[in-house]
């Protein structure tokens, strides 16, 4: 393990693929020439699609065509403005503990080459940010305010936020944080949502977010060689705490071999749409 980690993380956070929009969906390429596919776009086209296609039919009959679009629309700008807030605090909460933790000498290395700064610490810059956060629009003030709330709460250690990751099987994304969290050891990857209906009952080791877990926990091992110990689902709701599921070891083991199976499945049907070659 390199003894950098730490700064092989802070790297993630600047994304080194390029965009390609030329084709019917975006696309991500490196220097090598190498074409990667977005985790979230290879989870839509694995799934089955006829509850969303349901809802869709149904929200257009009641409220005029397009109301679906527009719904989506908000919810995806709901969901940016709680993710940033959220980005936010972990970014400026983990300088301000680092800071404090080198001026007290108690900043310490372990042998995965990652940064530990002492849990009463993190938690104390958590505490210290929170208050003086930007603020977001109303239609995500409810959302933001939970999930940012959870964080404060929960989280013990602050590894990385917003981090790019990409895998040889073809794909790319960003994964929300890498971080401690109390009442679970090791390390653990987690993905923040926005919903405003009760999603909990129905998570599952074979639900799609819980495979997202296992596409990130992939592309962060190739890219560092970290193994996260388990990760979590949080779903911030309107008004009240976030729901959240948690995954194991196991768990998000099984999320990571079904993932690859998706991608699998994915690159297999887009080789089957594909024109012939004259």
């Amino acid at each position: 393990m390199a003894s950098n980690t730490q700064d092989t993380l802070a790297n993630l956070r600047k994304w080194k693929l390029v965009q390609d929009n030329s084709g019917p969906f975006r696309v991500y390429r490196d220097t090598k020439g190498n074409i990667y596919s977005s985790v979230t776009h290879i989870l839509g086209q694995t799934s089955d699609r006829t509850g969303l296609e349901q809802w869709a039919a149904r929200t257009d009959k009641f409220y005029g065509a397009g109301a679906a679009d527009q719904e989506r629309d908000v919810a995806a700008k709901r969901g940016n403005l709680a993710h940033n807030q959220a980005e936010y605090l972990l970014k400026t909460a983990q300088r301000l503990a680092r800071s404090t933790a080198n001026k007290r000498n108690s900043l310490k290395w372990d042998e995965l080459g990652l940064a530990r700064i002492p849990s009463p610490i993190t938690q104390w810059a958590l505490g210290k940010v929170h208050p003086n956060m930007p603020e977001v629009g109303w239609s995500a003030s409810g959302y933001a305010r939970g999930l940012s709330g959870w964080i404060k709460s929960n989280v013990t250690e602050i590894f990385a936020s917003e981090f790019s990751i990409h895998h040889p099987a073809g794909f790319a994304g960003t994964c929300d944080a890498l971080v401690s969290l109390k009442g679970h050891s090791g390390l653990m990857i987690c993905d923040w949502k926005t919903s405003n209906s009760n999603k909990l009952p129905y998570m599952n080791s074979d639900h799609q977010y819980v495979h997202q877990l296992g596409a990130y926990s992939l592309g962060l091992q190739n890219l560092t060689s970290l193994k996260p110990a388990g990760g979590a689902v949080v779903l911030a709701r309107r008004t009240g705490k976030p729901d959240v599921y948690f995954v194991g070891k196991e768990e998000l083991e099984h999320a990571e071999r079904s993932y690859l199976a998706r991608v699998a499945r994915y690159f297999a049907d887009a080789q089957q749409l594909a024109p012939a070659t004259p």
